[in-house]
């Protein structure tokens, strides 16, 4: 295939070795082909792109794209029609692409409606990020997102619950391991879904090629999540030595949705926050950066993941969650930047992250440097998905 576009960029962050300065990629189609000197022949014609910096499109490892940052999240789902949804995620997932990510995993809504602006976006309909759903969570009766996810107790209602999801379309499988912060009632810290109910559904998932989160905040529900085998546990604020090991050994990895918490507090009572959901944040801040760091420290692998849709933490402000990747955790620039590609794309096992030739040429184009900007994905320059500038 001809070369289609070129970028001349100052420096390329491609996550494949050392940054590359002063060089020329060319792309024919969706393909990056060549990455070369500034010497590099560009071919008569061709739109070439001046760039500070190119990094690989952003990956978000989990979003509600039927949520929109609302104060009160139960009521948007009692409040809205499927229509009235399905319209808002479409929005929401245009807003996604525009702000840099360029693939997104979505995390639980309903009514199958991540599955069709999946689609949608696939078939060129309306624009967005590449888009993995998982349909409906798997929650305990009355667990934590009982009001959108799917109900099941015992090890063949869990088994039945993910097949379920599969015959919907759902491209991996979400499980609640234990309370969350938007249901009035669950504890964060208490287990849900216990561990034969867990197994049974990782196993039914991996027999079909689904990889699996798990909602984990609690220590107790971590330990369980990781011992039944998910691939990945959601937040993780709560860990302790245990859970931490388990995941070590194991592999799995902790997506810690830094901007969720933060937001939620950052909102207040003043911007409406439920005074259930504020007691229950600050509960979990008090103890989730040295948790998080224990477990970074001890090597369990980090994806990044924004839980965008939740209060105030918008679907065009994955920035933020890189940002406190480096103020939280103490991760460099590179360091977050990896985190939310790369190691994103390794977690969802989509091929992305990276900006070798060969690679699709999903990327976003930034007016600075990532080592000399302290916020340098607010206001990306360009951004390309699939060989085409959005």
């Amino acid at each position: 295939m001809s070369v289609t576009q070129a970028i001349r960029f100052g420096v390329l962050h491609d996550n494949v070795a050392e940054p590359k300065r002063n060089g020329v990629m060319l792309i024919a189609g969706d393909r990056i082909a060549t990455v070369g000197s500034a010497e590099l022949a560009i071919p008569d014609g061709v739109p070439v792109h001046e760039a500070a910096c190119v990094v690989p499109g952003l990956i978000n490892a989990h979003v509600h794209l039927e949520m929109s940052g609302e104060s009160q999240t139960m009521s948007v789902f009692v409040l809205t029609t499927p229509v009235q949804r399905t319209l808002t995620a479409a929005a929401n997932a245009r807003k996604t692409l525009l702000s840099g990510v360029t693939t997104v995993r979505d995390l639980g809504g309903t009514e199958n409606i991540a599955i069709e602006v999946r689609d949608a976006v696939a078939a060129g309909t309306i624009a967005g990020p590449t888009v993995l759903s998982a349909a409906r969570a798997i929650c305990m009766t009355g667990g934590h997102g009982h009001w959108i996810g799917r109900e099941a107790d015992g090890d063949l209602d869990v088994r039945k619950a993910v097949r379920e999801q599969r015959k919907s379309g759902a491209d991996c499988i979400k499980f609640i391991a234990t309370g969350g912060v938007l249901t009035k009632g669950a504890v964060p810290g208490i287990r849900q879904l216990d561990e034969d109910e867990l197994r049974a559904g990782v196993d039914e998932a991996h027999v079909h090629g689904l990889r699996c989160a798990a909602h984990a905040i609690g220590a107790a529900g971590i330990i369980n999540a990781a011992k039944a085998g998910v691939d990945s546990i959601e937040h993780g604020h709560l860990v302790d030595d245990e859970g931490i090991a388990i995941m070590v050994e194991r592999g799995t990895y902790l997506v810690p949705t830094l901007a969720a918490i933060r937001c939620i507090l950052e909102g207040g009572e003043e911007a409406g926050m439920p005074d259930f959901v504020l007691r229950k944040a600050r509960e979990i801040a008090e103890f989730a950066t040295a948790n998080l760091k224990r477990a970074l420290a001890a090597g369990v692998k980090f994806a990044g993941g924004s839980d965008a849709g939740t209060p105030f933490n918008y679907h065009d402000a994955y920035a933020y969650e890189v940002e406190l990747m480096q103020e939280m955790l103490g991760m460099s620039a590179r360091e977050a930047l990896r985190t939310t590609t790369a190691g994103s794309a390794a977690l969802l096992g989509v091929a992305r992250g990276t900006l070798a030739p060969g690679d699709v040429a999903d990327l976003v184009i930034l007016a600075n440097d990532i080592e000399s900007d302290s916020r340098p994905f607010r206001n990306p320059v360009a951004v390309m998905k699939n060989g085409s500038i959005v």
